[in-house]
């Protein structure tokens, strides 16, 4: 099945914002969601980036989208289908400098008050005014 004009824009805004996350720096699903207008939309956010293309040659794909910095807004790297998926993401933004931490329930954390990104617009956006 094809997704619709509708779905495409939503993927298509969800990956070039997730794209403007700083390295070394996470955000939420959440906050994705508002800053492309979206806010009651978190976890459609996640679902665009568990099907992020694995095609290099695709726009938008696994190398150029940073996936990894996003995660949920309690600082946790919310768990995956697959039981190394949530230690997989640790370790890629452990490789960027961001400490993750393990939770009392064996959770995967993360700061949001050291390493957290919630900038009212995209800078992007900013850009052009």
């Amino acid at each position: 099945m094809t997704r619709s004009d509708e779905a495409t824009i939503f993927y298509i805004s969800v990956y070039a914002a997730v794209q403007e996350i700083p390295y070394g720096k996470v955000t939420s699903y959440g906050h994705i969601a508002k800053l492309i207008g979206t806010p009651q939309r978190p976890r459609q956010v996640g679902i665009c980036l568990k099907h992020i293309p694995q095609d290099a040659d695709a726009h938008y794909n696994h190398d150029n989208v940073p996936w990894q910095r996003v995660i949920n807004s309690k600082g946790i790297i919310s768990p995956r289908s697959q039981p190394s998926g949530a230690r997989n993401q640790a370790a890629v933004l452990q490789a960027e400098g961001v400490t993750v931490t393990t939770g009392a329930l064996g959770e995967l954390m993360v700061d949001l008050s050291e390493y957290g990104w919630f900038p009212n617009e995209l800078p992007s956006e900013a850009d052009e005014r």
